[in-house]
């Protein structure tokens, strides 16, 4: 029997689907602002058609989840079905796949957050101000996490909710600007541009925009009526992904279409094009007129600001998950000593935040959604295997 961790207290169940939907949206959702650019350069004119292949997987990764979390609504995600399902090994070997997911979530959020404040100076769109500046904003969030001060919920659900609402209007004014399916379908010359080995290279590397399901699970101890809260908010932000990563990808290759054999949607800053701003690429190439250069420097902000906390919640993670792992002895009692005046996990955070910083060194983004997408197909395939022996073990619980 796998050993149970003791509960010396209980957290308050306070959230609701709102909230869940909102938290878990504001980490998802940040993906979009690197993830159209890391698969454009793979996939090209099929970049729609990866997101709307990875969106499939996405929906039934969600069912997973919803499934397991109601069955056991505690954080740890897959770690905590692991452990339920088989045994202590798994539960440890799918929490390093967290721990991993967590490290680069930091990692790749900061080292895109200079790309969009480029707008105000150029440099920072390019080695090594990018990475200089991403090392940066880990350094200073480490710092702040090991004194203990943590970004405001209700900051984040508002940032969440404003990031989702200018996601839907840019897609408003896509459709109405610049969105052509003739075009669309076109620019597809499937086996020469893209190759077939891009396009499944891009499916793996696609599945970036999707990562950050596990976010509602590890607050199901927190959520309020959780049977009902859980499912509802999962749904939600599955419906709500989806949508966007349907029709982003559709607009920004109709505003920046493949020309022989490259799109600007996924090329280098260095060459021209917007791999590393792929959102600003839309703005910038959509026909805004005179309110191109406000709508630019609001995205710029907006996207650096989601980012900047993406980059904090994987700091969060990391120090939340090693304690966790440590009160089941899966990592060395070292990495879980908590500060002697800020009782915060001081260890971890330097140890792991160091870890993101060195990732970030050879400033090759696409190595880091490659070791991002490795980490979530690892804790993926783990809860759905935890899900199918829990149907077969114990098929009477209630889901």
């Amino acid at each position: 029997m796998a050993e149970r961790r003791p509960k010396s207290h209980s957290l308050e169940r306070v959230l609701g689907t709102g909230a869940l939907f909102s938290t878990a949206y504001g980490n998802v959702g940040s993906s979009i602002y690197y993830a159209l650019g890391l698969v454009a350069a793979y996939a090209l004119g099929a970049t729609p058609l990866v997101f709307v292949i990875t969106g499939v997987i996405f929906f039934f990764t969600a069912a997973t989840y919803i499934e397991a979390t109601t069955m056991f609504p505690e954080a740890g995600g897959s770690s905590s079905f692991a452990r339920h399902a088989f045994n202590e090994f798994w539960s440890f070997f799918a929490a390093w796949g967290q721990m991993l997911n967590y490290i680069i979530t930091a990692s790749i959020s900061a080292y895109f957050v200079p790309h969009y404040l480029g707008i105000f100076w150029e440099p920072l769109k390019e080695a090594p101000w990018d990475i200089l500046f991403g090392i940066g904003v880990i350094i200073v969030l480490g710092a702040l996490n090991i004194v203990g001060v943590q970004e405001s919920a209700k900051v984040n659900i508002l940032l969440s909710v404003v990031d989702f609402a200018t996601q839907v209007l840019l897609v408003i004014l896509g459709l109405a600007l610049v969105f052509n399916p003739d075009l669309l379908v076109s620019q597809i010359d499937f086996g020469t541009a893209p190759t077939v080995k891009n396009f499944l290279i891009a499916i793996p590397i696609g599945m970036v925009a999707y990562t950050g399901i596990e976010t509602i699970s590890n607050l199901a101890e927190e959520a309020r009526d959780y049977e009902k809260t859980v499912p509802a908010a999962a749904k939600l932000v599955v419906a709500a992904v989806f949508a966007i990563y349907f029709f982003l990808p559709a607009i920004a290759l109709s505003a920046m279409p493949v020309e022989n054999g490259v799109t600007l949607l996924g090329l280098p800053t260095e060459q021209g094009g917007f791999a590393g701003d792929p959102v600003l690429g839309i703005v910038v190439n959509m026909g805004l007129g005179a309110l191109e250069k406000p709508v630019e420097i609001y995205v710029g902000i907006l996207a650096a600001t989601i980012l900047f906390i993406a980059t904090n919640a994987g700091i969060i993670g990391v120090s939340r998950l090693t304690y966790s792992m440590g009160q089941y002895r899966q990592v060395p009692a070292a990495l879980r000593s908590l500060h002697p005046k800020y009782k915060t996990p001081y260890v971890a955070i330097i140890v792991f935040g160091t870890i993101a910083c060195v990732t970030m060194v050879p400033g090759q983004a696409d190595f880091l959604a490659t070791m991002y997408a490795f980490g979530a197909m690892l804790s993926f395939t783990i809860a759905h295997a935890a899900v199918i022996k829990m149907r077969l073990s114990d098929p009477d619980r209630e889901r």
